[in-house]
């Protein structure tokens, strides 16, 4: 658990999260691959710089990690116990940004689905709901 590590081995654990093509970004994006979609990584010229962006149908795929985005599940609820003051915040900020990102591309147009990690596990599930979500027509 990650409580027990030390302060070098959570430095090092921390170290290794990726914010760009994380495991649950690149099995979504295999599997909208798979579907037949094509779209563009991170476009800086957004707000957020969105992971994926289908910008033919003006719509974005946001893949959220649970912990980073203050998910409402067992692994977005973590507290951690070192340095909680700063984790706190930290994800608070996330949260807050996430929105204010989230509004401004709602007020240019352009359509979301939110992909949360703890989601990605049933991938029949994540599926249909990606493929119904590019399939409707604006």
């Amino acid at each position: 658990m990650i409580d027990n590590l030390s302060k070098e081995q959570r430095l090092r654990n921390m170290k290794s999260i990726k914010s760009k093509d994380s495991k649950p970004e690149l099995k979504v994006r295999k599997l909208v691959y798979a579907l037949g979609f094509r779209y563009r990584l991170h476009k800086k010229d957004l707000p957020g710089k969105p992971d994926l962006v289908f910008s033919k149908q003006k719509k974005i795929i946001l893949v959220h990690g649970c912990f980073w985005h203050g998910h409402n599940c067992k692994r977005g609820k973590v507290n951690p116990k070192t340095n909680a003051n700063y984790w706190s915040t930290k994800i608070s900020k996330n949260i807050s940004r996430d929105k204010s990102n989230i509004r401004k591309l709602r007020s240019l147009g352009w359509k979301i689905l939110i992909v949360w990690e703890c989601k990605i596990k049933n991938l029949e599930q994540i599926e249909s709901r990606i493929s119904k979500f590019l399939s409707q027509s604006t």
